[in-house]
């Protein structure tokens, strides 16, 4: 594992950190995926187009809609690493995960036509994957794209449901996978789409969660036309172009270790307020999690080390996701669990720990097992991708 600072990256580190702390827009209470309230979206979408205008985002992109060939491969985690170290809002959307998919699969026209609107902030992008019965197995979704026409005048037709679609009440465009070829095996017969939210058939319906908060939609697609030139890649390649970008997508990881390591700064912190250092139970406890925040590290920086070396493992991206996912759960749930009856106050309450951070972030924990695949599904993939091992039977 090579990843040595160098002067250059410790001067953009410093130059990142600057920039954030003069443009950023206020302090983001709730970390994840948390999607922000109407009346923010504006400093929002100002902030991830100034974070494009300096350089900062889309760093990986062709020279020709503003990407640096030249950077070093390093700076995308430098520019997460700080924007997570600020607390601040990260670039809303799936906007980087569209962008992944029009670069490498999409059109001239298309690249021309979304990729300056990506970097302006005009367009928020959601991504429309996960369906009610296929969730972790994406390869069972059953939304169903048939084509109307010819030539120019050629439409798709969609047909179905999307269910924890992230910031899909804000979205203007979605990145949608749906069947176009229901005869074909599982991962074939898959097409990806550019989706104006706008369209007519389109409609949002936000999820309440157990925090309170809507942040996941459902998103219900009835006889909506898409022209057959929003398709992403080739009819029945969509397989393909959902894997390869969400594969680039990659530099949101080091957020997570550094999340993770101001989470246990702070749990030391309020196991000391509370008088728990004393218990020489708490103090194991707390050694047991600093160990595991450090071997997560460890992990994510070996991570780093393959992509930039172009030596990336099928087992990485599965296992960074189950040990942060299982280590921000057992966090969250020691910082409520320390409070004693205190754990059970809200935010709304004035006498709560952080304003009610701890309980807030421990009831969201249990989703990031489930998000980006389940955690018993990524053991699955580690087994069989990864290890080699025998595959279940169909």
């Amino acid at each position: 594992m090579q990843l040595e600072p160098t002067p250059l990256l410790d001067a953009f580190r410093r130059e990142v950190r600057d920039f954030i702390a003069t443009h950023a827009p206020g302090i983001k209470f709730h970390t994840g995926v948390r999607a922000p309230a109407p009346r923010q979206l504006p400093a929002i979408r100002s902030w991830t187009a100034e974070l494009y205008a300096a350089g900062y985002l889309g760093i990986d992109w062709p020279a020709e809609y503003g990407g640096r060939p030249d950077a070093h491969p390093l700076e995308p985690f430098v520019v997460a690493e700080e924007i997570a170290r600020a607390r601040t809002w990260p670039p809303i959307g799936a906007a980087t995960l569209a962008a992944a998919a029009l670069i490498d699969f999409g059109t001239r026209a298309q690249r021309d036509r979304f990729l300056p609107r990506i970097r302006s902030g005009e367009d928020i992008w959601c991504q429309l994957f996960s369906e009610p019965e296929a969730g972790s197995d994406l390869a069972a979704l059953r939304t169903r794209a048939r084509r109307e026409g010819d030539g120019d005048e050629a439409v798709f037709v969609v047909d179905g449901q999307k269910v924890w679609t992230t910031n899909g009440q804000h979205a203007g465009m979605g990145y949608l996978l749906a069947r176009t070829d229901p005869d074909a095996i599982r991962h074939r017969g898959i097409t990806a789409f550019a989706l104006d939210m706008r369209s007519p058939g389109v409609e949002v319906r936000p999820l309440r969660e157990i925090t309170g908060t809507t942040d996941f939609n459902e998103v219900f697609l009835d006889s909506v036309r898409i022209p057959a030139s929003q398709v992403i890649g080739e009819v029945g390649g969509g397989w393909r172009v959902a894997m390869s970008s969400l594969s680039r997508e990659r530099s949101g990881v080091a957020a997570r270790g550094v999340e993770l390591h101001m989470h246990l700064a702070e749990l030391c912190e309020l196991a000391a307020r509370r008088g728990a250092l004393n218990d020489p139970a708490t103090r194991r406890e707390l050694g047991a999690l600093a160990a595991r925040v450090e071997v997560n590290s460890a992990v994510l920086a070996l991570m780093r080390s393959r992509t930039t070396h172009g030596t990336e493992q099928p087992a990485d991206a599965p296992l960074g996701k189950i040990l942060f996912s299982e280590l921000n759960h057992d966090l969250t749930e020691f910082g409520t669990r320390v409070q004693g009856s205190d754990g059970l106050l809200t935010e709304d309450d004035p006498q709560a720990e952080a304003g009610g951070w701890w309980q807030d972030a421990f009831l969201y924990a249990r989703a990031y097992t489930i998000a980006g695949g389940a955690n018993e599904v990524l053991r699955t993939q580690i087994a069989e991708r990864g290890l080699g091992m025998p595959r279940e039977p169909r």
